[in-house]
């Protein structure tokens, strides 16, 4: 069965070169192995081989038996710059992507960049990446410079989304409340799913899935608490008037036809979602090559499940396969 792992970042040469131009507000240091560090408000990445070396990531992906990795960037995201900055970053990762992609024909697809700090912009770009470069959709961040995806300057942006069929991949970034966690790695480990879960609520119940419902939502790292927490959503909806002024369903109804990746280990976690979304909506995903990402244990984790072997197949690559139209 093909395995299809659709949450790994890759930071292309020539954006890590464009950072250290002097224009960005990311600065760049090296390590002793001479491993990048990007440094951008409250956070850093450390962009090891994997994250930057394209031919030695897919000598990986062929060691582990991965089939294909839908590539997208990760944090800090085009859209810490000005909005110039932002828009060129953007421009640049993406034809970087489309090129890996027609390199290792098969091997890679990609998820688009946007300059999110300006929505038009946002707007051309995604209509690019999908119209132009044959991708599916962009990859979101959960907030963006604290403003919520759900925020009327993104409907463009939403229309446009809902035009092309495409997928948005929501990704966690620097939470709101982020002073709260800077100790003990507080923010990726916990902040971020809430970042997760507050973004996919706030975008239910303002209305946005109920407007646009040819988009394709996915979730990082198991939808944050979204599983767990669905069920006070729906009492929310229920007991409170507010929570109805742009729903004319309980908000469960619509974030079970969001896909949630695989980017929780835990048997436990990955069966609750099951039994939430549905087999047919749960993506495999790694977070490769991140420190706390890991192929081996994706892949342990899901064949772990006690499932049929047809679910086991949807999760490991067939649900990807028809959400990113990827054909054998």
């Amino acid at each position: 069965m093909a395995i299809i792992d659709v949450h790994n970042h890759y930071y292309p040469p020539a954006y890590i070169d464009a950072l250290r131009s002097g224009t960005s507000n990311v600065r760049i240091t090296e390590d002793a192995e001479g491993n990048p560090w990007l440094h951008y408000p409250g956070d850093y990445n450390i962009a090891v081989r994997g994250h930057r070396d394209i031919a030695y990531r897919a000598h990986v992906l062929a060691d582990l038996g991965v089939d294909t990795q839908v590539i997208s960037l990760t944090t800090p995201g085009a859209h810490v710059e000005s909005a110039a900055t932002a828009a060129r970053q953007a421009s640049l990762v993406n034809d970087a992507f489309a090129k890996v992609v027609s390199d290792y024909k098969g091997r890679f697809a990609a998820l688009a960049t946007l300059p999110l700090n300006d929505p038009a912009a946002s707007v051309r770009e995604l209509e690019r990446a999908c119209k132009q470069l044959g991708m599916r959709g962009a990859m979101l961040f959960s907030n963006v410079n604290g403003v919520a995806l759900a925020d009327a300057r993104y409907t463009q942006l939403y229309e446009a989304a809902n035009s092309l069929d495409a997928v948005l991949h929501i990704h966690p970034t620097s939470p709101v409340g982020v002073e709260a966690m800077t100790d003990f790695w507080l923010m990726p480990l916990v902040g971020f799913l809430m970042d997760t879960t507050l973004a996919a609520a706030k975008l239910v119940f303002s209305g946005v899935p109920e407007t646009f419902p040819r988009i394709h939502w996915v979730l990082s790292h198991l939808g944050g608490a979204i599983p767990y927490l669905a069920e006070r959503l729906d009492r929310g909806f229920h007991a409170f008037k507010e929570c109805r002024a742009n729903i004319p369903r309980p908000p469960s109804e619509y974030l079970k036809k969001f896909y949630f990746d695989a980017v929780n280990f835990d048997r436990d976690a990955l069966l609750l979602a099951i039994k939430f979304a549905g087999a047919d909506h749960i993506l495999a995903g790694s977070d490769y090559p991140h420190q706390i990402g890991s192929i081996p244990a994706m892949l342990e984790s899901i064949r772990g499940l006690p499932i049929s072997k047809s679910e086991r197949a949807q999760i490991l690559g067939e649900n990807a396969a028809r959400l990113f139209q990827l054909h054998e």
